[in-house]
């Protein structure tokens, strides 16, 4: 199959997730979003959100260990979709849970720390967002990869934020917290093998 064909196939199972999660709305679809639906929509947005980002830091290594560099035209795609998805997390807390009360919204920021966590994970991932494209990857040149690795402390407050907000049962989030330990792991490797290999031993 054609590069296009495959970026096709990424596009719409990104996309998949969330046309899922409408016609559950609708009812179309089963399961239905149980007794708060609200706290559905939202958890199931945040969910894919926290995946596709851990799934943009996959492709590096992926591509590294299989020897497939074409693996690095879908890292736009997915990181674009992880952006997407976790703006619509708070935006349907707002609108849903809150219902634009933003004195409420002071006072949940307040009480539940989890949410400044995740908010801030939220505004390290926006200037990702914006220079995503090749045109701001020429203007900004080497500054470019400085700035894109704020993606490593999104992630990073992203665990976090699905950690504190479970109230019992941690082992979901710590699956999610071990997979991306072992992404920044790989990395912080590869990094001290290259800085060993350039001063020769």
């Amino acid at each position: 199959m054609s590069g296009r064909v495959y970026k096709a196939l990424v596009f719409a199972g990104c996309l998949a997730p969330l046309v899922w999660l409408m016609l559950r709305i609708g009812g179309v679809a089963q399961p239905g979003l149980g007794a708060n639906p609200a706290e559905e929509i939202q958890d199931e947005l945040g969910l894919w959100g926290l995946r596709l980002l851990l799934a943009t830091l996959c492709v590096t290594p992926a591509a590294r260990l299989l020897k497939k560099p074409r693996l690095y035209r879908f890292r736009r795609m997915l990181g674009l979709y992880a952006f997407f998805y976790c703006m619509l997390h708070p935006l349907a807390y707002f609108l849903l849970d809150l219902q634009l009360d933003f004195a409420h919204l002071g006072e949940d920021l307040l009480k539940r720390t989890f949410i400044t966590v995740g908010i801030g994970a939220l505004l390290l991932m926006i200037p990702l967002a914006l220079t995503s494209t090749r045109g701001w990857q020429r203007r900004l040149g080497r500054r470019w990869n400085r700035l894109h690795r704020l993606i490593y402390p999104a992630a990073i407050l992203a665990c976090w934020h699905f950690y504190w907000q479970v109230k019992a049962d941690t082992a979901e989030p710590l699956v999610y917290c071990g997979i991306l330990a072992l992404l920044l792991g790989l990395r912080f490797w590869w990094s001290r093998l290259g800085r060993q290999l350039l001063r020769g031993g």
